[in-house]
């Protein structure tokens, strides 16, 4: 029974963690009671919402038919005494804590931070509860805290090379497009089409119009596919005006970083030693785009 299993989690997943991850022996493997309060949660989770209506079936469940499987914890880091964090199970945790229970079945297993991620990661991708971004965001912490390459996420999580790839590049989104993918506005879908834009102003606006207009992910392929049509032939919006053939070449290369940077067509105006930036903005929404680019700071915080 447990091969098959260990085949959907994925190829690589037993080389990454050790065949027996989850088939604890000998003394490791009683099931024993711990206080709930003793538990933490896994730090990795990489869940940020749990469903209401999910959580109340699932202690209706367990209150009818008991806990049918226990949790999985590990010592806490430290060894601060009679501390657990969670592993595995924490709708189960959850569950049982709003039945009120004092104790619940665990099993300890003594595993990594890497493993704890891991394991996290594969339960809710099994699941399909992770949104697009949590999961683009468990994915880049195996990459840059544990060093896993695309390849070896893929194996460890069961998904193909390119889907792992692809998950990844959401993090390039701008943050106010990441908050619409983050609530379900936006799918992954739209994300995609919206990524082929290579304005970030752009790419901001066709965002907020397509939340706003309703837009299927068909709609907005099309728009982007007009947008970048536009471009080629010179009259799209995000053509780049080039610096004067007499303007100083460390100013040209700082206007065009900042062009970078702020996704507008920034202009510098030089005179004497002085000058002015100017930042333009096609619409109030670019407008806000700029701000948090610029500030770090939602302008919601400043306008209430």
């Amino acid at each position: 029974m447990s091969r098959p299993k260990q085949k959907r989690l994925g190829r690589g997943l037993g080389a990454l963690l050790g065949e027996d991850y989850l088939a604890p022996s000998g003394e490791d493997a009683e099931v024993r009671s711990l206080p709930v309060s003793a538990i933490s949660p896994n730090p990795f989770q990489p869940r940020r919402e749990f469903q209401e209506e999910e959580l109340d079936d699932l202690a209706r469940s367990i209150e009818e038919n008991g806990l049918l499987q226990p949790i999985l914890v590990r010592s806490a880091p430290g060894r601060e005494a009679d501390r657990y964090e969670l592993v595995a199970g924490e709708r189960r945790l959850r569950a049982v804590t709003q039945l009120a229970w004092d104790e619940v079945p665990v099993v300890l297993r003594e595993v990594d931070d890497r493993t704890l991620l891991v394991l996290a990661l594969v339960e809710n991708i099994q699941r399909e509860a992770l949104n697009p971004l949590e999961e683009a965001e468990g994915f880049h912490l195996l990459s840059e805290e544990f060093g896993l390459t695309q390849a070896e996420i893929a194996d460890a999580v069961g998904k193909s090379r390119a889907t792992v790839a692809n998950v990844l590049r959401l993090l390039r989104l701008p943050p106010s497009i990441r908050g619409f993918l983050r609530d379900g506005s936006l799918s992954m879908g739209h994300a995609r089409a919206l990524l082929a834009i290579e304005d970030p102003g752009r790419l901001v606006e066709l965002g907020r119009r397509a939340v706003r207009e309703g837009w299927s992910v068909r709609e907005v392929e099309a728009r982007t596919r007009s947008d970048a049509a536009s471009r080629s032939s010179g009259r799209g919006p995000s053509g780049r005006q080039a610096a004067g053939a007499g303007a100083d070449p460390m100013a040209r290369a700082l206007q065009e970083a900042l062009r970078d940077a702020l996704g507008t067509r920034v202009q510098l105006r030089e005179k004497g030693g002085k000058g002015v930036i100017e930042v333009p903005f096609r619409s109030p929404e670019d407008f806000e785009r700029v701000f948090e680019t610029i500030t770090g700071r939602d302008p919601s915080e400043i306008t209430g």
